[in-house]
């Protein structure tokens, strides 16, 4: 390794990159003196620790040695004199080095011929330094001896840093990954996440393991479906591992999930999680895999930690799914007291969710739409299931009546600190207001009524005419298409309608 090989500038925290297993341990002379540098040398040709040995890099002034430490940021140890150029070169060395490069790890060991000029008591009171050393005292034993406490200090504190970093990128990695709540997303997180932590380069894969035939014990999965791929792996995603992929890849995959342990060979890796469905996912990492040991354990956390996620995201999942069904059994008794229609109300969440995906709104307002649209008739349950479920026209009594939902609905639901419920409860209140302002209950008009809202009187309408009801059948698509397209700009937010409808088949399947 040359001085040109080592030239590394400082990263955020004042730490180096990890030096190559067996590299020398760089120690920098700093001393106006030409002869003890020949004379350390000489002294430390032999010496070795950790079976590592020492690399010297010379410094015969002040602003050279604050230059050399500049531009190598592995610099283990600095053997410092302190009277150069100045009377005072060297201590300034050690306070350039602390606080303006704030490298806190390199060992600085002050050897100085003048101990008068600067007093040991004060030095080591005033400034950062490892050693305090007078020249005439540093025998070669005694010099070796200091240089090997030095080294073992510096082994000591980089350890310690590179564990604290280490665990901190787990950390990072781990929120990252635990910020996504969707399958597919979370298994891309996983991988970019793992590929960045380790400073792996080579090809992962992300494969979810379909259910084996219950009849035989023993049989394998019927495939293991690749659902996200990194580097050469990427061209398989989406498809069948035992179709595509390289046998010897796929024997490790079907150990793997035979043992129901991770899975570790010299080459490559394959990590198996299982969550509370019984259901199995395979992570496989290779070729070339040549992790450090301390690289190692910070990936076992992590998977640990992934192991985790994976099991809150199908747990949260299952939630989400059954707060749905209970949300969509309520509205469906609010509007026709029917379990049929309570399973087919989940459609206006769906239409809602759909819509404001493809408007662009971020994901989290999207789910809770999908959860708050489904709500927008729950008023409807305070009033008389006889004109709820009347077959034929409202007189003007009754229109009043059940015209006083959506208020109602409002006031039902506008008292949670929930933000989907006050969702649900600014829907209701608004689904019925129209863009021209013709609507109710307040006739409110064009962009003063809430996005939410026109969203929901698009999902209800398109639900409503693509149902069965008591008094008519479902209306055809075509009646439907024709219907959203005359009342563009009047009833229904034009830009709404033309997502609608510039992808009709997405919403009316």
């Amino acid at each position: 390794m040359n001085d040109d090989d080592a030239a590394l500038v400082f990263d955020d925290v004042g730490l180096a990159p990890e030096p190559a297993v067996g590299a020398p341990w760089k120690v920098l002379i700093v001393d106006d003196e030409p002869e003890v540098h020949a004379v350390t040398r000489l002294v430390l040709s032999n010496f070795r620790f950790e079976n590592r040995p020492l690399q010297f890099l010379s410094a015969y002034s002040g602003k050279e040695g604050m230059d050399m430490l500049q531009a190598n940021a592995d610099i283990a140890l600095v053997l410092l004199d302190v009277v150069m150029e100045s009377d005072h070169a060297g201590l300034d060395v050690v306070r350039f080095t602390r606080e303006e490069l704030c490298n806190h790890f390199v060992r600085i060991v002050l050897r100085t011929g003048q101990p008068g000029q600067a007093p040991e008591a004060r030095v080591t009171n005033d400034y950062d330094i490892n050693d305090y050393k007078e020249k005439t005292e540093l025998t070669t034993q005694k010099l070796s001896g200091t240089v090997r406490v030095a080294l073992r200090g510096y082994r000591d504190i980089i350890t310690i840093e590179r564990a604290r970093q280490g665990l901190e990128r787990v950390i990072q990695a781990s929120a990252q990954v635990f910020s996504h709540q969707e399958s597919a997303e979370f298994a891309s997180a996983v991988l970019f996440q793992l590929t960045h932590l380790a400073g792996l380069e080579c090809g992962t894969l992300y494969c979810r393991v379909q259910p084996p035939d219950r009849s035989a014990a023993d049989s394998l999965p019927d495939r293991f479906e690749i659902t996200a791929a990194t580097g050469e792996f990427e061209r398989f995603a989406h498809d069948a591992a035992e179709r595509t992929l390289p046998s010897k890849l796929v024997t490790s995959l079907h150990e793997a999930w035979r043992s129901k342990q991770h899975l570790f060979r010299d080459d490559h890796y394959v990590l198996h999680f299982k969550d509370s469905h019984h259901g199995e996912s395979l992570l496989y990492v290779g070729e070339a895999w040549n992790l450090q040991p301390d690289d190692f354990k910070l990936v076992e956390l992590f998977c640990t930690n992934v192991s985790i996620a994976f099991e809150n995201l199908h747990l949260n999942q299952e939630l989400s799914e059954s707060q749905l069904e209970m949300v969509c059994l309520l509205a469906g008794a609010a509007e026709t007291r029917s379990a049929d229609r309570a399973r087919r109300i989940a459609r206006v969440g769906s239409i809602a969710h759909e819509l404001a995906c493809r408007l662009g709104l971020d994901a989290r307002t999207a789910a809770a739409l999908r959860f708050a649209a489904p709500l927008h008739d729950v008023g409807k349950l305070r009033l008389p299931l006889d004109i709820v479920e009347k077959p034929g026209p409202l007189d003007q009594d009754e229109l009043a009546l059940v015209r006083q939902h959506a208020e109602i609905g409002a006031q039902m639901l506008a008292g949670s600190r929930h933000p989907m419920v006050r969702l649900a409860a600014e829907i209701a209140l608004t689904h019925h207001e129209n863009w021209d302002g013709s609507g109710y209950p307040r006739g409110l008009a064009g962009d003063h009524i809430p996005l939410a809202g026109r969203i929901g009187a698009i999902a209800d309408v398109l639900d409503a005419l693509s149902s069965e009801r008591a008094w008519r059948g479902p209306w055809s698509t075509d009646e439907i298409r024709a219907h959203f397209t005359s009342e563009r700009g009047r009833k229904f937010d034009p830009a709404l309608v033309d997502l609608l409808l510039a992808d009709w088949d997405a919403f009316a399947g």
